[in-house]
């Protein structure tokens, strides 16, 4: 279908574009219409909604980890002050990842900031809206920006704060000059708790109907750290691979390990068992043979690890997890095998050989371990 209007084709024909529900990411089709649908982020959520009834709005700053809902609720609440029908003339939303330089805040953001807002119009859902006399906009990514283009800012938030409001969104607040962060309200969010980010999963499964146990869920949260655009967007891959056969096949937790890269916990737990590691659910392993001759079984381990291609970095990564927070190593192993994890991420970090650095990890862990 082509959405493509040729010249003197009449403008009322129909909407430019259409979005079909079923070919959208899962991330856009279920972000927060409103602020309340935010998931966790309860501070900055009770705050927010008090400007919706005074619609006296700071400028703003919002910092934290990816997908924590940053730029989601700053989108929400616009959408809560303006209406359906003032967003678009209202709402400036630039990613300053891509514009950052000092040229974009002279021209594209000064223009807009200068424009005095047009007068409410009535709603065409037939809701009322506050529609606040200001404009707001929004600078994502806004640590990427320049020094130089952060300082041109500063005096554009002073000279038209009557009619724009800024919000800043960030991953490094530290990266945000100090003249500029002293001018707005700042809002910390928080990586997702495992509640907040399983009731949303949850929700989301129901919604498009596939079937999905908890070891799953537990799965995408385990391996999205706490961001819940990548539990979504793995959650979606995921459900298309299902979908993929006839009939299609149950999703489960290789699937979702699988498709974030991560490595097995199986393989994971077999490696750390043959250097020495007590680990349930991993292979049994003799522990006087293999204290006789170590090299051989590591060796071993190694080579097959890189015949099935994995990363060594994430492969150390889960490892290191795993002696860290192992409950019968004591404190001097655990930090004799720190020091190995962290000269072999320097090395790899370096260009370091992935199979000889996996490696000397296996074989200094087992001795840190043995001591």
């Amino acid at each position: 279908m082509s959405f493509f209007n040729p010249k003197g084709a009449s403008a009322k024909s129909g909407p430019k574009h259409i979005v079909d529900p079923a070919l959208q990411p899962w991330v856009e089709k279920y972000r927060p219409k409103t602020i309340d649908d935010v998931s966790a982020q309860e501070h900055t959520i009770a705050v927010l909604q008090k400007t919706l009834t005074s619609t006296n709005l700071p400028h703003m700053l919002f910092y934290g980890p990816p997908g924590t809902g940053k730029t989601s609720t700053i989108l929400a609440l616009a959408r809560q002050l303006f209406g359906p029908d003032n967003f678009r003339n209202r709402v400036l939303e630039l990613n300053a990842s891509d514009e950052r330089g000092i040229s974009i805040v002279r021209d594209k953001i000064k223009n807009f900031a200068r424009q005095t807002p047009r007068a409410q119009a009535v709603a065409s859902d037939g809701k009322t809206y506050p529609c606040p006399p200001y404009k707001i906009i929004i600078l994502d990514e806004a640590d990427s920006m320049t020094q130089d283009a952060q300082g041109a800012l500063r005096r554009i938030m002073e000279t038209y704060a009557r009619i724009t409001r800024f919000c800043l969104v960030c991953n490094y607040v530290t990266r945000i000059i100090e003249p500029l962060a002293s001018r707005c309200s700042k809002f910390r969010f928080t990586p997702l708790d495992s509640s907040s980010t399983s009731a949303r999963l949850t929700y989301i499964a129901t919604a498009e109907h596939i079937h999905v146990d908890s070891t799953v869920i537990d799965t995408l949260i385990s391996t999205s750290s706490g961001d819940l655009r990548r539990a979504i967007t793995y959650l979606q891959s995921a459900s298309r691979l299902s979908s993929s056969t006839t009939p299609p096949t149950p999703i489960t937790p290789i699937d979702i390990q699988e498709i974030a890269g991560v490595v097995p916990d199986v393989v994971v737990n077999d490696f750390a068992a043959v250097i020495g590691i007590e680990v349930e659910g991993a292979m049994d392993i003799d522990g006087a043979k293999r204290r006789q001759n170590a090299f051989e079984p590591i060796n071993a381990k190694v080579k097959e690890l890189m015949r099935e291609g994995y990363s060594a970095t994430q492969i150390l990564t889960q490892l290191h997890d795993l002696v860290i927070l192992h409950p019968t190593l004591n404190g001097r192993q655990k930090s004799r095998c720190a020091l190995v994890f962290a000269e072999a991420d320097k090395a790899l970090c370096d260009g370091a050989d992935e199979e000889l650095w996996t490696l000397e990890v296996g074989l200094r862990v087992h001795k840190a371990i043995s001591l």
